[in-house]
């Protein structure tokens, strides 16, 4: 007869303590795989045997039903397995399925390129999902542009979802590296057309042509008479009309396709009208955005750093990072060029330089930057030597107004840069000679508010030029009264930022009237103000103080229309006015080159 226990409640000043303990021992839960792996070694309570390659694995049922759905349903069901005591796995080569065992028993697994596909195969056969996406992850790591399409094809194979993303995002992302591989030209059209549909592609329009004529240049009997489908995959509009023109229009293969080169001459004939509606067969082409790799950046060029003399710098400033990248110094020192930038190349028109002896002359140089080569060169240069002159960019046409000529005087003329045939050409003057205006171009016009005439009055006037028909006309405007002060074309609205002051408005082509937007935090001058991804970004300048002194400003600042409201981006990495900045698109996932 067992002893009588008395129950003992124990007392503490505030009353009962728990009479339960709950008690988690750690040591057993980590050391009962070893144990029962020690079990199954030495064929102790084992009651069921795994059969491949004529070995033989003893296991216990309970736990491969625990560890897999596949096994659970062997031996949990009435299937004839669950009264079988050996269980013949054809196809399992014995080395993995040695190694999956012990996997079970104690969640450790080595994997190697040898061991990794098998592993994968009799993994995902026998339902162990978080070792076959462990696997995946293996492979993951050894992707590259050399083996991501093969990756890809076999991920297909065993129907593995991370690793064909991952694989086809390196094939996005490196996809320069990719056309040169191997298995690249081996891609059924399907595959390719896939490719070239796909917005993440990193890499320029002109080697999405080159690329698709590697493709069918490795074939040519029996791929080119693709050309036409796979040339619709190219977006045409962000393609620089030389190359478009010049390259792509003479190839042999484009040029053996009516329905090619009926493209490109809808295109020609859009180009040469100067128009925005394009023809309906080629609206879905033309109307193809850009890539998601390729960038609106800003990027800030020359004017005055610190107060002293003119600066050489070019920065681009790197959203991701919020951090300023030095690129190229501009080749000279210039005073008051124009800056544009136009299919990912910045342009430098004009300015004041010194010559020889010490003495200021107005330039008609134009100097090019492109972000592929991060290097300066020589452009044809403008009909006309001037300075203190405005810029604007439309289609493929540069156009340069007004200014200050080589005498001292403001002058009137107009002059146009065509891309597509490199050459300058005069075009009609502006009705009044401004300086200093507010200048932007949309929908086939150039918009010149305000400035100042020869004897620097402020001029209450929007002068207003149609590309088209060169043709200006001008209409007088109250509301009008800005010097020194850029523009920027966002939506259909001209913002007119700034100029002695603190007032920002828009102005509306359509209904041809100016609203007011939110208000900067000081009075600027001699800033500079552009576009980029929605928003205008507004960099240097000079302000008048608290104390009505006039300073130099470090500032970067950023104004939303869509909230009518602005925030600091930071500060420039010094202060700066009269310089330029301009929005330049580059693949985001490329370095530059230094």
């Amino acid at each position: 007869m067992l002893p009588t226990l008395s129950f003992i409640v124990f007392h503490s000043i505030d009353g009962l303590i728990s009479d339960v303990l709950h008690y988690k021992d750690k040591e057993l839960i980590s050391t009962l795989p070893l144990q029962l792996n020690s079990l199954r070694k030495e064929k102790i309570l084992t009651d069921v045997v795994l059969c491949s390659e004529g070995k033989e694995i003893p296991c216990h049922r309970n736990v491969l039903a625990s560890s897999s759905p596949y096994f659970y349903a062997m031996f949990c069901s009435s299937f004839l397995e669950s009264q079988k005591t050996k269980i013949d796995l054809q196809d399992v080569p014995c080395d993995t399925l040695m190694s999956i065992v012990e996997y079970v028993y104690t969640g450790s697994i080595s994997i190697t390129m040898e061991l990794v596909l098998p592993l994968m195969q009799v993994s995902s056969m026998l339902q162990y999902g978080r070792l076959f996406e462990t696997c995946s992850s293996f492979l993951q790591a050894q992707l590259s542009p050399d083996n991501c399409l093969s990756m890809i094809r076999l991920s297909e194979i065993l129907h593995c979802t991370s690793l064909q993303e991952k694989a086809r995002e390196v094939a996005v992302k490196s996809f320069s590296d990719v056309a040169v591989s191997e298995d690249f030209c081996e891609l059924s059209l399907p595959e390719l057309v896939s490719y070239l549909e796909d917005d993440r592609l990193c890499v320029g329009e002109e080697q999405v042509f080159e690329t698709l004529l590697t493709w069918i240049h490795h074939d040519p009997f029996s791929r080119r008479g693709t050309i036409h489908d796979l040339f619709r995959r190219v977006r045409l509009r962000h393609i620089h009309p030389s190359y478009l023109f010049q390259f792509i229009a003479s190839d042999p293969l484009v040029q053996s396709s009516f329905l090619c080169t009926e493209i490109i001459e809808s295109v020609r004939r859009l180009l040469f009208s100067v128009g925005t509606h394009c023809p309906g067969d080629l609206e879905p082409l033309w109307a193809a955005p850009r890539r998601q790799n390729c960038k609106e950046a800003l990027v800030i060029v020359g004017g005055r750093k610190n107060g002293e003399r003119t600066s050489r710098e070019a920065l681009l400033y790197d959203e991701q990072t919020q951090c300023w990248q030095w690129l190229a110094k501009i080749p000279l020192r210039l005073y008051r060029p124009s800056y544009v930038c136009m299919h990912s190349i910045l342009y430098v028109l004009g300015g004041l330089t010194m010559k020889a002896g010490g003495e200021f002359m107005p330039s008609n140089t134009v100097y090019t930057l492109s972000l592929k080569t991060n290097q300066w060169r020589m452009g044809e240069p403008m009909l006309m030597p001037r300075y203190a002159h405005q810029s604007s960019s439309y289609l493929h046409f540069i156009f340069v107004l007004g200014g200050l000529m080589a005498d001292g005087q403001l002058s009137s003329e107009v002059e146009r840069y065509d891309t597509m045939f490199n050459q300058w050409e005069a075009m009609a003057p502006m009705p009044t000679a401004v300086l200093h205006a507010a200048v932007a171009a949309h929908d086939q016009r150039i918009y010149v508010f305000g400035g100042e005439d020869a004897m620097q009055k402020p001029v209450r006037m929007i002068q207003v030029y149609h590309i088209g028909r060169n043709l200006w006309c001008k209409m007088e405007n109250r509301t009008v009264k800005n010097v020194c002060v850029p523009a920027a074309v966002i939506d259909g609205k001209i913002y007119i930022v700034g100029g002695y002051t603190r007032r920002m408005v828009a102005y509306d082509v359509k209904t041809n009237r100016f609203e007011k937007c939110a208000s900067m935090k000081a009075r600027k001058m001699h800033h500079s103000a552009t576009a980029i991804n929605n928003k205008i970004c507004v960099t240097g300048g000079r302000f008048i103080n608290s104390n009505e002194s006039v300073e130099d400003s470090d500032s970067f600042d950023c104004y939303d229309p869509k909230t009518d409201s602005w925030v600091s981006k930071g500060t420039l990495p010094f202060k700066l006015f009269d310089h330029g900045a301009v929005p330049l698109v580059y693949l985001s996932d490329k370095s530059l080159s230094t």
